[in-house]
């Protein structure tokens, strides 16, 4: 990352429980007083909590403007896997366990449980809390944002009601009240563009956008990612 940055960045893990279930946590601080805004990061699937979707993150948010960061491994991913396996085979059994259904509310759970670890620590201010999380992160994200309304402002798309189960993102939607920006890939190999459209139409925010870009089903670079960190940095400084 850039010596640049005006706040040196500290990485910490922690481990919640969900009922039982251990949650593997990470978090990037910024080294300055007082509380300070969280971002919540869902990555995708094939990833972890320390892949290129969450990383891309810290820079911008965590050392430009002194937020929080945190992820956690979604299911079969990362510190959750009993046996490692290439990224290709880890989507490829997490598309397996999402058709088969019932992942999503102990993912919606386990987001709760890391929010309310970090809650407790005097970095974080409890009253800016957003979310980011694209494909995988979007899937288990939106039910997560319909029950935690202490969110304040999120950052999903690139899933769609296209895909099997897909549809109750729709009911989801429905219940989500704060600032969002829908991101979409206009060639996005995996999702339609129409039930991509689906979500964004049903998002009951007052304040919705949704940014449109060439290309495939692949992380933001660029004015991509600056306009989600910019969006982010906006609502949750507010």
């Amino acid at each position: 990352m850039p010596d640049s940055l005006p706040y040196p960045i500290v990485e910490r893990s922690f481990s919640s429980d969900a009922g039982g279930r251990k949650v593997p946590l990470a978090a990037w601080f910024p080294v300055c007083e007082g509380p300070r805004p969280l971002v919540l990061v869902g990555h995708g699937g094939s990833g972890d909590k320390r892949s290129d979707a969450v990383t891309d993150m810290i820079g911008p948010l965590v050392g430009r403007h002194g937020f929080v960061v945190a992820a956690i491994d979604g299911p079969v991913h990362g510190e959750r896997r009993t046996q490692p396996a290439a990224p290709l085979e880890v989507r490829d059994e997490f598309r397996r366990l999402w058709e088969a259904g019932g992942s999503v509310e102990p993912m919606v759970a386990d987001w709760q449980a890391a929010f309310d670890t970090l809650s407790e620590l005097p970095a974080i201010d409890r009253s800016a809390v957003g979310y980011y999380g694209l494909s995988m992160g979007t899937a288990y994200g939106l039910p997560f944002l319909a029950q935690a309304g202490f969110i304040r402002a999120a950052v999903i798309g690139m899933w769609g009601t296209s895909r099997v189960h897909s549809a109750r993102l729709v009911d989801d939607a429905r219940r989500v009240q704060c600032p969002t920006l829908f991101s979409l890939q206009w060639n996005d190999e995996i999702f339609t563009r129409e039930g991509q459209f689906e979500v964004f139409d049903a998002l009951a925010a007052a304040d919705k956008h949704m940014t449109i870009y060439p290309g495939g089903h692949v992380n933001p670079q660029g004015g991509r990612l600056a306009e989600i960190v910019a969006f982010l940095a906006r609502q949750l400084s507010a």
